[in-house]
């Protein structure tokens, strides 16, 4: 395309949906037209992820809204500009993680369009420094989902409170049921994070040297940017939650887990009503409401999409599904405050991080659980299993001889 030079305008509305980056470059308010190189644009977009891309389009629509809410000019940006707002951002409760991605969002469209980086600047660089100083750098983990609950012996030990196990035998065998069964024990199985989850197709499903187990092939991860491609394991219990939803959803290729929409018809008594040739041609009344109708049942129809579910619908599905099992008596060690509480830390993540927690519970060393779960650095698994290390620690051993 080469370099166009494309005014940027002070901004129209437009909801993103299949992000195309250069149009959310243009309006993006600045001090004078830009020069924007649209095939750098281009080259950026198509190397990177469609998360990626929606994530930064959507950090520098924020980015540009408050700027033009706080009477500030979006581009370029000055390095106090892009302090005040990690500030303002930081003051709404916003967490330093997210912060940096702020800030990385924001050098990355002054890069794309050549300009001087602001967050380079010492002052954005001490700002930031002193809100993680304030605030401190830890995460919000999200609430582990372990196979038999907050257990310390995997193996012996009896399933309670929040559990895997349980929400598994309270899915009902209809369609949404036999779905939610099959994507529950699979991301439990294989710690896969909601946007690789939804991406699996059925042809990604292989033989295992076990005939009762699969293993399925991961062509790209977040941590796989480049498609080296990975290996999963799907034990037993999944191959025959997937065997069933294929079955009854009839899918014999492409995405595994999709939308099921489900339409409730309520059941109607007959209606005697008159025969047509007992109504004259100067009634006026209404036809449908006058003639005899049959008795309806009640039934319900589903209906299965084609396409893969969104990722953002990993952790709402999670959400159903253990409510579900509490209203079905599943769950009868928690009470609705205690679900209540639980539910408030569920995501898309539980799965991965209550599989990482059951690894490590089991015994399994550090290097195992990196490559079960297929992490680059040990930082983020030994974050997840912080709790468990403390309890399981010297102190923790030492409480349980004192006993």
């Amino acid at each position: 395309m080469g370099d166009e030079s494309l005014p940027v305008p002070m901004g129209s509305g437009r909801a993103l949906g299949a992000v195309d980056l250069v149009w959310e470059v243009t309006k993006l308010q600045c001090r004078s037209p830009v020069t924007v190189n649209a095939e750098l644009i281009a080259a950026y977009q198509a190397a990177s992820s469609p998360h990626s891309v929606r994530a930064l389009a959507s950090d520098l629509e924020a980015f540009d809204h408050w700027c033009r809410r706080t009477g500030r000019i979006t581009l370029p940006a000055t390095p106090e500009i892009v302090a005040d707002y990690l500030d303002a951002r930081a003051e709404k409760g916003s967490r330093p993680a997210s912060l940096g991605r702020y800030k990385a969002s924001i050098a990355k469209v002054h890069q794309l369009l050549e300009l001087v980086d602001p967050t380079k600047a010492q002052l954005v660089k001490l700002r930031l420094a002193a809100i993680r100083r304030r605030v401190g750098t830890a995460q919000r983990q999200a609430r582990p989902l372990r196979f038999k609950g907050p257990v310390k012996d995997v193996e012996r030990d009896q399933a309670r409170g929040l559990n895997i196990r349980a929400l598994l035998e309270s899915c009902a065998d209809d369609l949404p049921g036999l779905r939610d069964r099959a994507l529950l024990s699979t991301a439990y199985d294989t710690g896969l994070r909601a946007s690789e989850l939804v991406a699996i197709e059925l042809e990604h499903i292989i033989e295992a040297i076990d005939p009762e187990a699969r293993l399925l092939e991961i062509p790209r991860s977040k941590g796989d940017p480049d498609g080296e491609g990975a290996t999963a394991y799907l034990s037993p219990r999944s191959v025959c939650a997937i065997r069933a939803w294929c079955k009854a959803a009839q899918i014999g290729r492409g995405p595994l887990f999709r939308r099921v929409q489900v339409r409730r018809y309520k059941a109607r008594p007959a209606v005697k009503g008159r025969r047509i040739e007992t109504i004259s041609g100067r009634e006026t009344w209404d036809l449908r409401k006058t003639l005899p109708k049959p008795a309806v049942s009640a039934r319900v129809e589903y209906d299965v999409g084609e396409g893969a579910l969104h990722p953002a619908s990993i952790g709402p599905i999670y959400r159903v599904i253990i409510r579900r099992a509490y209203d079905r008596g599943a769950l009868p060690d928690l009470t609705a405050d205690d679900l209540a509480r639980l539910l408030k830390g569920v995501s898309a993540h539980s799965t991965r991080v209550g599989l990482n927690q059951d690894l490590f519970a089991s015994g399994e060393d550090l290097a195992g659980i990196m490559d079960a779960l297929r992490w680059k650095s040990p930082r983020m698994p030994l974050a997840y299993n912080r709790n468990l290390a403390a309890e399981s620690g010297a102190v923790g051993r030492l409480a349980a001889k004192l006993k």
